[in-house]
């Protein structure tokens, strides 16, 4: 199951057609120049063919991978200078590097269920011709087929806002370190111990040149994000004239800062989200404007750089504006960081989320107001007593306990790798998540023409409201699907139909509370919960009894890997769905090749505009 870059092959031949260059490439080891010597690996070439128009450039893709024929290729020799003994042979996927296959071309088995149909040449053709911008990422597509060759034939991941998928790689390269190094606790003077605190250093250069953090930043690395958001609300002084503000789209962990703002009195105030989620902007400067905390009096504003729920990308100028008016900044850029530049030198943030990355000064700031302390936080602790000694580094002031030091080198190779596909992933991610909510929206039952499934979430390129600036849009599709009768299908059996057709999605309100609220038009329903008893509060059960149904949303969701064909399975499962008005068949029990359940979308189902 490991890359194919780790698997050995034969002794390389000399390229006598392609006309390249001999050339080598070295793997990126973990460990930083100094400390360990990088190994030479071989690369294969590419056929460099003159591209054929695109029909035959797709059937000809298409009838290789029927019979299962690699396209041609031929490895560079090594530089004379490398002996055999020095390299490391591996074998690279068959990637075509200017062939453009079938979308579908060896991606659904003999046996799959979703079968592809004759519509998905022409639909491919329509999306790149909408999304011309899509055309320039084909080196996420050769990154998906050599990184990611385990997604099965008949498996879709469309989950990566809850959960990213690792390129291979990472793992070969990171277990093969981990079998040649000795790391010791990084609070300790031995060797090992101090090679660990060296890629810890490492790890933490990385995030702060990744997101061009200013000079004196800090990088403190946390179990996950809700921990880092946690230490920024326990340590806040938050004081009775100063208010919280953040938005009411916004993920939980956000929303559990305002205990700590509550617990002191702190005003809290919210920002409202239009129909598809996001901010008012308008709204969002006139706050800020109108609680400008006094000169010294601290106050903080946290921000959702994109909302996991409502695929909202507000604009993060608001930031500079709420730091001229005297706020410390909070940016949740979980859902952002992933698929956006970040450039916290142009876009001043106290604090932002992934690893917690400090501003200047702010790190020693807080570390005075952090009411706990553990092991390795402190450098003297007085028992019996009450005294206190906080370690001088920052990083080690917020980071309890030991670090799991044997990770943080694999942090430094993972955002390399990042980094090279980053700027691609903006257009791509927008134009997959756009595309897939045009062809869900398109699904029509075939007798009444219902419409089958509605897009709550912002799509790329939809107009703003009125008098408001545009929002950007990410890699989400949130949406319901819907009866004959135009009845919500309940989110318990469409997660399991996913399940058992190989979908990976997610379904429910996503830790966003208000983003879901939003959404699904549920705001006088989270006013009434104002009203209850505050130590017996509402079950999810009674929410879900007062507003008739189960609360949240079915959610699809692109990441690095994704392509093309994610999109188009998705939409030939809810149109197979439709055909089975969706009964779960047993495990196992294949659809005949033609009748009630044959090709998808010629039975009736009609997808519009295709």
């Amino acid at each position: 199951m490991g890359n194919n870059h780790s698997q050995p092959t034969s002794t390389p031949t000399v390229d006598t057609a392609s006309g390249l260059r001999p050339r080598a490439l070295r793997r990126l080891k973990s460990t930083p120049h100094s400390l360990r010597p990088l190994r030479p690996l071989e690369i294969a070439s590419m056929s460099r063919s003159p591209s054929p128009s695109f029909n035959s450039m797709s059937e000809k893709h298409s009838e290789r991978e029927k019979e299962n024929r690699p396209c041609d290729c031929s490895p560079h020799v090594l530089p004379s200078h490398l002996s055999a003994k020095s390299v490391q042979p591996v074998s690279l996927p068959v990637v075509p590097h200017l062939l453009l296959p079938s979308p579908t071309a060896g991606l659904f088995s003999a046996a799959s269920r979703i079968r592809p149909t004759s519509d998905s040449d022409l639909a491919y053709a329509r999306f790149l011709h909408d999304y011309p911008l899509y055309s320039s990422s084909w080196h996420v597509d050769a990154l998906r087929r050599s990184e990611y060759a385990r997604l099965a034939p008949d498996e879709t991941y469309v989950d990566y806002m809850g959960g990213a998928l690792y390129p291979a790689s990472l793992i070969s390269v990171h277990a093969d370190f981990l079998q040649t190094a000795v790391l010791g606790n990084t609070h300790s003077e031995s060797p090992s111990s101090k090679l660990s605190a060296a890629l810890t250093a490492t790890a933490r250069a990385a995030v702060l040149s990744f997101f061009n953090a200013p000079p004196g930043s800090t990088v403190i690395f946390t179990a996950n994000a809700s921990a880092a958001l946690k230490l920024v609300g326990e340590a806040f002084p938050f004081t009775p004239g100063a208010a919280f503000i953040l938005p009411e789209d916004a993920h939980n962990s956000v929303h559990g800062i305002r205990e700590f703002a509550k617990a002191k009195g702190a005003p809290i105030v919210y920002l409202s989200s239009p129909p598809q989620g996001g901010v008012r902007i308008k709204e969002v400067f006139s706050l800020i404007d109108k609680h400008r905390p006094r000169s010294g009096t601290p106050a903080l504003f946290a921000y959702t750089g994109q909302s996991n729920i409502t695929n909202s990308k507000p604009p993060l100028v608001v930031l500079a504006h709420a730091a001229g008016r005297g706020f410390t900044t909070l940016l949740d850029a979980a859902a952002l960081a992933p698929t956006t530049p970040i450039d916290l030198t142009n876009t001043p943030v106290d604090a932002g989320r992934r690893a917690l990355v400090l501003a200047p000064g702010i790190g020693a700031w807080l570390r005075e107001k952090r009411p706990w302390f553990a092991g390795g936080t402190v450098e003297v602790v007085q028992v019996p007593g009450t005294a206190v000694g906080r370690t001088a580094a920052i990083d080690e002031a917020f980071e309890d306990g030991t670090l799991n030091y044997t990770l943080l080198p694999a942090v430094t190779t993972g955002l390399r790798l990042l980094g090279a596909y980053l700027p691609a992933l903006p257009a791509r991610i927008a134009a997959l998540s756009a595309a897939c909510a045009r062809l869900l929206e398109d699904i029509r039952w075939p007798q009444s023409g219902a419409p089958a499934v509605r897009v709550l979430s912002r799509v790329s390129g939809a107009p703003p409201e009125p008098g408001e600036a545009v929002q950007g849009a990410g890699g989400v599709v949130s949406c319901l699907m819907f009866d004959e009768r135009g009845d919500p299908i309940p989110l318990s059996r469409v997660a399991s139909h996913a399940a058992a057709n190989g979908i990976a999605l997610r379904t429910g309100c996503m830790c966003n509370p208000g983003g879901a609220a939003t959404l699904l038009s549920l705001g006088s329903l989270m006013a009434v919960l104002g009203h209850g008893d505050a130590n017996h509060p509402p079950t999810l059960r009674a929410l879900e009894e007062a507003a008739g149904r189960e609360l949240g949303v079915v959610r699809i969701s692109f990441g690095l890997a994704s392509c093309w064909t994610d999109v188009w399975r998705v939409r030939c499962w809810v149109m197979q769905a439709i055909n089975e008005k969706w009964v779960i068949n047993p495990p196992g029990l294949i659809p005949p090749a033609n009748g009630a359940h044959g090709d998808v979308g010629l039975d009736g189902v009609v997808g519009r505009a295709i």
